[in-house]
């Protein structure tokens, strides 16, 4: 387990009511399944003052979200960089893991196999490892994709949408996300006529 030594100061709740999403700040870096006795780098998941109760929740780098009483003198409470604070050991990241949806035109289990080898070769041997895999067919249907607001008025006649994307294949729709406060409306694909006159 590497950590490094960080100076940073404890917060009280109405400190870290005045932070954003932005702030870095540090939170304990154990959980119900791994108790650790350091912290770990993490931002509020949103501004301070939002949240009710002295309770706040923090995501980590590493994905986690926790709740929070600063306050609370039996919990790790929130932390912040200050170099005449106390030293803390902040636990380090090893790597990166990459949630990555990929589209292989024409792809087989032989084009998967050389591009595993691929990165195994450009990063080394510990890159891949595959506990799960999904390999779907994709069908030769492409979609055109819009998002409209989620309460919409009726009546508009379709004007207030946007275009997200033209031209899709359905499967990779399933791996987007729409705007807050937006819902996605697919569509079978139409091409784009220009009617643009010419001379």
């Amino acid at each position: 387990m590497n950590t490094e030594k960080v100076a940073a100061r404890r917060l009280t709740a109405e400190e870290v009511a005045e932070l954003g999403p932005q702030d870095s700040i540090f939170v304990s870096a154990g959980t119900d399944d791994l108790p650790l006795d350091c912290y770990a780098p993490a931002n509020l998941t949103k501004p301070g003052k939002n949240f009710e109760g002295g309770s706040f929740t923090a995501r980590t780098v590493f994905g986690d979200e926790i709740q929070l009483l600063p306050d609370n003198v039996e919990e790790a409470g929130i932390w912040i960089a200050d170099a005449a604070g106390e030293e803390i050991e902040v636990l380090e990241t090893a790597g990166v893991l990459l949630n990555l949806a990929l589209f292989v035109p024409g792809g087989n289990k032989e084009s998967l196999d050389s591009l595993y080898s691929a990165a195994r070769d450009a990063f080394g041997a510990g890159i891949v490892q595959r506990w799960s895999e999904e390999v779907v067919a994709v069908p030769e249907v492409k979609v055109d994709l819009f998002e409209e607001p989620v309460r919409g008025r009726k009546g508009t006649g379709g004007q207030n949408r946007d275009r997200r994307a033209l031209d899709i294949y359905p499967t990779r729709v399933r791996f987007l996300e729409p705007s807050d406060g937006w819902k996605f409306v697919v569509e079978p694909h139409k091409e784009v006529v220009d009617e643009t006159p010419t001379i």
